[in-house]
């Protein structure tokens, strides 16, 4: 469905492109003139009316809120209802699919839970279709909410997941666990023994249940709304760097609701420091 907004400026369009009367223009919107006509009570056009619709406008996907951590950080005095009201004054709100309803399971008890940076991983696969199919393996930090990496090609096999962890564990560290569904790559016999010979505990979530995987999930649903559907990829170079510069965004731009508003760059520096000052504390008691 069309927003107001949007129906105001295309009869604005076909009024002053091809001269068509008011009339003709409202009618072919399905406007009243009156609705057309309409002119509330003007909200101040200042610095941070224009940096909320600039930063609306560069990060379309974003909700008001994320938009409104942004602004808080960059120090600009606006509250976040203001942000929400200029959004749909400018009609630049997030217009969401409404989604089916699902047949809810039983939620089974929490194995390993993330209690620091680097304790448990998950992975999984994002399937995407450009001119040719494109397979993703994206692994997450669960602590950290960060994205470790976005391997893309045509296909990726188990060969293809040791090579990703092997290197992942070389620049980030080896985790304690790594969680994940029985798809056939990561439940493959030489994964579970390069991970056994690792030692890096596995924790296999139930069949049909990726809510037993939710940070992973979560993490492919934004991957998905915010990059795979915003791009037509022409070439595996294009799709690579597309993807990179999105997961550098993702780790160091975009507001996490569940980090109090921080990115997963900024939450992590925050948790080390946390934990350099309490060190001290603890060896002088």
């Amino acid at each position: 469905m069309v927003s107001l907004p949007e129906r105001r400026r295309c009869v604005t369009y076909l009024h002053n492109t091809y001269a068509v009367s008011e009339r003709r223009a409202c009618q072919a919107m399905h406007m009243n003139r009156s609705s057309y006509r309409y002119i509330g009570s003007k909200d101040i056009v200042d610095a941070a009316y224009g940096q909320v619709v600039n930063l609306s406008q560069r990060y379309g996907c974003w909700g008001y809120r994320k938009i409104y951590e942004l602004m808080r950080a960059t120090g600009l005095a606006i509250s976040r209802e203001r942000v929400r009201l200029i959004r749909r004054r400018e009609g630049l709100q997030v217009l969401r699919k409404r989604r089916k309803r699902k047949v809810l399971g039983t939620t089974t008890q929490w194995v390993n839970r993330a209690n620091y940076p680097n304790h448990v991983w998950s992975y999984d696969f994002v399937f995407d279709q450009s001119a040719r199919q494109l397979k993703c393996l994206t692994v997450v930090d669960e602590f950290t909410r960060q994205g470790l990496e976005i391997s893309v090609a045509r296909s990726l096999n188990a060969s293809d997941v040791i090579r990703v962890l092997d290197k992942l564990f070389h620049e980030q560290g080896r985790p304690a666990c790594i969680r994940s569904d029985n798809g056939p790559e990561l439940v493959a016999t030489a994964v579970q023994q390069w991970l056994k010979k690792k030692h890096v505990d596995t924790h296999y979530i139930d069949p049909g249940s990726p809510w037993q995987n939710a940070y992973c999930e979560s993490f492919n649903s934004i991957f998905r709304t915010t990059c795979l559907n915003r791009w037509l990829f022409c070439s595996m170079t294009e799709a690579r760097v597309v993807i990179n510069q999105w997961l550098e965004e993702y780790n160091t731009i975009r507001p996490h609701g569940s980090l109090g508003g921080m990115n997963p760059e900024q939450f992590l520096q925050r948790w080390t420091e946390g934990q350099t000052i309490q060190q001290p504390n603890s060896l002088t008691a």
